[in-house]
This record gives C-alpha cells, structure tokens and sequence, in this order.
C-alpha cells in the first residue's frame, strides 16, 4: 500500500504529474481558505506555492473584520463541508468573489440560489469519490451483517478464550437491498451488491429507464420491501429527513440502515430511538447530522458500526481530487472553461 495521506507528512509530488507552476502576471492570485479542509491540510505547500493564500482560520481578528480588511478583492474561495457554511451572508462580505471551489462532491454547504443570483460559479470534484464510496459502503453492510467490528473488539478484548460463544451474523446473498438516490455513487452501488447475489431496488427522483432494478416512488415503500436500506442521495431541503420514523418502522425490527450519503438525511433521533429500543436491527454510519459530534447513545450498542465520514477517501481519490480542484482554478484565473462547474439552478 502507499503512504498514508497525512497532513504532517505530505510527499505526492511525484503523483501529480508536474501541475502547472504560477500563474503568469506577477503577483500570485489570492485564495480564501475560511477553514482548512483536510485536502488543503494534505496539499497546503502545493496551493501555497501557485495561490496567495488568505487564512482566514489563522487571523486573531473576528472573521468579519478580517474579510473587511483583507478578503475584499478575492475572487475565489476554497471550502471544505464539514464545517464551512457559503451562506448569503457571507457572499455579501465578499463584493468581489466570483468563484466557489468545494473540496469534494456535495455542494449542500453552499447557498446556489444566492451564487446563481450574484452570477458566482461553483464548483466541485466531480465523480472521483464515487468508486470509493460505494466500495465502502458495501464493505459497511458487510461489517454491520457480519458482526466483523464487533468480532474484532471480542478477540482484542481477550473474551474469546473465556466465552467461545460470539453471536452469529447474518448472509448478504439474496438479500434484498433499497438504495435511496440511484446517482453516481448509487449505481456502482448497486452493481457490486448484485456480484453478491442481493435483489436491488431503488427510490430515486425520477425512474431510471437505465437500469432493470425494481423502481419504488417513496422511500417508505422501498423500505417496506427491503432487508436493508442504503442511503445515497445528495441533501437538499426535499431529502432532509426523507428517512423519518415511517420509513424506519416500515424498514422493520430486521432491517438494517446504512448511511454513506449525507447525515442530515436521516432523522438522527428516530433513529437512535429504533436502535435503542431495539426495533431496528442495525445500522452503519459514516456520516451524521451534526458532524462532528455523533448521539453517545451509539457508543454502546454492538449492532453499530460509526465510521468518522472517510467513506470517500482514498489516497487515489485524494490526489485525482486535488488535481481537479487545482485544475478549476487554474482555468478560472486564465479565463478557461471550468472543469467540474455545478450547476446552480434549483
């Protein structure tokens, strides 16, 4: 395996393939960083080297002041989505920005419809993560299923020599799988979990004249006809808390819960209370609704596996992402078409 993607230890330069030197013109084009996401701290020396970067994270002064005196003629805004919110609010601090650049695929953190009214561009890194993400996912049904975390914690814990009994899990194949959002990320979902022998169906937006899985047009239906449940869909106001308690009920005290889209699109207290309670019989999570900070009641419960929202990255991903980003800015300060743009249209 390669190095492991650490902020204290960054040696890619030889996976980038020579990105482009400073741009010409003199001084360097300014950046804003308001929070660093982990792919600036992966990649600062690179942004440093080609951007004049303004972190707002380090300044003593209150972010208002500091985009009052030093972020009035950026035109450009690195952010990342765990944290950093692009709100109206903040767009109208910034008179001169005509670009969002996100660090990964959701665009959920950005106000489009203010960016689409001030003709700001946003973009995003495309499908990079998708791979990745839906391997994980399929490898977080296998570790809730199988009960491999809970195995593991059972042998390192030194039960095992004292008590031979660990609980049984329980078979992928045949199993019937819903997949919420048959995007991207769903779809090569979807396929792995049809290497594996599972019946696949799906709620999506529209109906997929693509595809041959069983199409339900709620995702309370889907449930009702699944064993498990994995949520794929982007967030936006129609799919926050799509996965309320109806959808859980009808899930069923078999069914299992897996989240590797956006934390906010399941009922975060309706589904701690199933898990419980016990009318749910497992879940897996990568993401959360206030991340960082997951429901303690979790902690405890051995049917659940907590993954600290990582489900997208691999070292490969890491660095084919920070080449669009890079690349979405280089063509944006050279008056070149954008290579991912989103599209800010409700």
């Amino acid at each position: 395996m390669g190095q492991e993607i650490n902020p204290q230890n960054n040696h890619y330069d030889h996976h980038l393939n020579g990105e482009g030197p400073p741009l010409p013109g003199g001084d360097l084009p300014e950046l804003l960083v308001l929070r660093p996401g982990l792919l600036f701290r992966v990649f600062e020396q690179e942004f440093l080297a080609k951007f004049n970067v303004l972190k707002a994270f380090e300044s003593p002064l209150p972010l208002e002041k500091f985009l009052l005196e030093r972020a009035q003629s950026v035109k450009a805004i690195l952010c990342e989505a765990i944290v950093t919110r692009i709100t109206a609010e903040l767009l109208r601090q910034l008179p001169a920005v005509e670009l969002v650049v996100a660090d990964g695929t959701g665009v959920n953190h950005i106000d489009l419809a203010e960016c689409r009214r001030r003709g700001i561009a946003v973009t995003n890194t495309g499908d990079v993560f998708s791979e990745d993400t839906a391997d994980y996912g399929v490898g977080l049904l296998i570790n809730v299923m199988r009960k491999i975390s809970g195995g593991d914690s059972f042998v390192r814990g030194g039960v095992w020599p004292v008590n031979s009994e660990f609980p049984l899990g329980f078979k992928l194949r045949g199993k019937r799988v819903g997949i919420v959002g048959l995007g991207n990320i769903g779809t090569k979902l979807a396929k792995r979990l049809e290497a594996f022998g599972c019946k696949v169906s799906y709620n999506s937006r529209t109906k997929k004249s693509s595809v041959n899985y069983d199409f339900y047009p709620t995702a309370r239906d889907l449930a009702s006809h699944s064993d498990v449940l994995i949520i794929c869909c982007s967030l936006t106001e129609k799919t926050r808390h799509i996965i309320n308690d109806d959808v859980i009920t009808a899930l069923g005290k078999d069914g299992i819960l897996i989240n590797i889209g956006r934390g906010p699109i399941i009922d975060e207290k309706v589904l701690v209370k199933h898990l419980v309670e016990g009318t749910l019989a497992g879940a897996a999570m990568d993401v959360y609704e206030n991340e960082p900070r997951v429901p303690p009641e979790l902690f405890g419960l051995g049917n659940v596996v907590l993954s600290p929202h990582r489900g997208a990255f691999t070292e490969e991903a890491f660095i084919d992402a920070f080449k669009i980003v890079n690349g979405n800015l280089d063509a944006f300060f050279s008056n070149s078409p954008l290579i991912t743009p989103v599209s800010t249209n409700e």
